[in-house]
């Protein structure tokens, strides 16, 4: 995936200054930053939902232009269909021409990656918040993408499944060698599940300018990772301290 002189406007107001950047094939990539500094707008734009003021996002060496057929997207909501059972909502994702007997067998087969095999039939009324978002990320999984795409998909989770559905989404981006791109609050994830880091920030106080990254950090530790870890416990310190929480005394 490149982006080259990215930015984006609404109106007079810029949201992100020019960006250039390269991300690697099958790499995981976290965007973090404080609240409104144009991380969701950056995930839009790589998604194809929006389109840049200026400059250029390229797929696979193609310029998006609409949603990218290699593309899925995962949303801090799980936006299912009420009136279809949790299959139907996986299927929903399938691509277009698929056959109904191989749709079939694969909306069985991400159903039981997520561990909702046994909950196929059920309407999205019946089933928790962590099911859910487990049947959204199906739904983006049964159309095999290149890239996934996450905007704080675990925000509204409890803590525990929080923590098990970030292990389930870092063992398939390592069994599809998809590249995945998220968008969290949460320095904790970001540095269990990326190999990345991006901080999006401004530049002193010129409100007009733009967020930018200004700091690329590489999380150089073999996944699965522990979570006690004590070189990303330091990673976590200068995280913190990048988006204006330093270390107490």
């Amino acid at each position: 995936m490149r982006l080259r002189g990215v930015s984006r406007s609404f109106g007079g107001h810029r949201v992100l200054a020019p960006l250039d950047l390269d991300l690697r094939a099958g790499s995981t990539v976290a965007l973090v930053g404080a609240s409104g500094c144009g991380k969701s707008t950056l995930l839009r734009l790589v998604a194809g939902l929006d389109t840049p003021s200026a400059g250029t996002v390229e797929v696979a060496g193609q310029p998006v232009r609409g949603v990218h057929p290699r593309t899925a997207v995962v949303f801090q909501e799980p936006r299912l269909l009420p009136w279809r059972d949790l299959a139907g909502n996986v299927a929903f994702g399938l691509p277009r021409g698929t056959a109904r007997a191989a749709g079939r067998e694969e909306v069985l087969r991400w159903l039981e990656v997520v561990g909702l095999e046994d909950f196929a039939g059920h309407r999205p009324r019946r089933v928790s918040g962590g099911m859910a978002q487990r049947t959204a990320l199906a739904r983006a999984l049964v159309r095999r993408p290149g890239v996934l795409l996450l905007d704080e998909p675990f925000a509204a989770l409890d803590a525990l499944t929080r923590l098990r559905m970030q292990d389930l989404l870092d063992e398939v981006q390592r069994g599809t060698g998809a590249t995945v791109v998220f968008v969290t609050h949460d320095v904790d994830e970001a540095l269990h599940l990326a190999d990345r880091v991006l901080v999006l920030g401004k530049d002193g106080n010129d409100d007009e300018a733009g967020a930018r990254v200004v700091r690329d950090l590489v999380v150089d530790a073999p996944r699965p990772r522990d979570r006690a870890d004590a070189a990303t416990a330091r990673l976590r310190v200068e995280l913190l301290d990048l988006l204006g929480v330093p270390r107490t005394a």
